[in-house]
């Protein structure tokens, strides 16, 4: 689920106005099984809240994927990484709360405004690696790491959405045969439903960073087929 832009939001998919303490502003992305939404927070700061939809916010499973984003954020703590600021996974309209981040998603500006030049390109590497060392360091892995979840903020990347993280000792899959991500961007261990490890990511990263670079998805689009 990608912080970014999306159309109007439907009657279905509408929450109320208010989700806990927060003040919903405008709808900023969504997925299967949830939305997220640029909110105003107590103390009048704007924040990311994810909330899941009303069809599954008692579905245990999506709880459970919820209360593991949120497990996972809180180990990390790095400006690369919209980090978690609140959550409420107990009441009627389980949310997540993260920082906000104003910016436009990589895939967005690359796709409007060409590829990176080498000045801006070398530094959206080197940061990116950094905020990996960073999430890997705290026993993280991100297994989604692409574009779209890569905000562009005064020039410098920071990676949002968690989703689909797990711990690096976490080593059970969801289910055989099931793959969850993006196509193209995918490690083949992902793919093939192998042990996943770093390497997953930091093949994710050379995609990301090869995309930035040539304005070109390095392994085109499409099914995985």
């Amino acid at each position: 689920m990608s912080v970014s832009g999306g159309p109007p939001s439907t009657r279905e998919e509408e929450v109320e106005e208010r989700v806990g303490p927060y003040r919903l502003i405008r709808r900023l992305g969504q997925g299967g099984m949830g939305v997220v939404y640029l909110a105003e927070g107590p103390e009048r700061q704007e924040v990311a809240l994810k909330v899941l939809r009303p069809h599954v916010a008692h579905d245990p499973i999506a709880r459970a994927r919820l209360q593991r984003e949120a497990t996972t954020l809180q180990k990390v703590n790095h400006p690369g990484v919209a980090g978690i600021l609140d959550h409420d996974l107990e009441g009627e309209q389980p949310y997540l709360v993260t920082r906000f981040v104003p910016g436009r998603p990589l895939d967005e500006q690359v796709d409007d405004r060409g590829p990176l030049t080498p000045r801006k390109w070398l530094p959206l590497a080197g940061c990116l690696a950094e905020s990996l060392q960073a999430i890997h360091a705290a026993g993280v892995i991100h297994r989604d790491l692409k574009p779209g979840n890569v905000m562009m903020c005064n020039g410098k990347p920071v990676m949002i959405d968690f989703g689909i993280a797990q711990a690096a000792d976490d080593l059970r899959l969801t289910q055989t045969g099931l793959v969850i991500g993006t196509p193209g961007y995918l490690a083949p261990e992902l793919i093939e439903g192998e042990m996943v490890s770093q390497s997953a990511d930091w093949w994710g990263w050379a995609a990301t960073v090869a995309f930035a670079a040539t304005g070109r998805r390095p392994f085109g689009k499409g099914p995985f087929e």
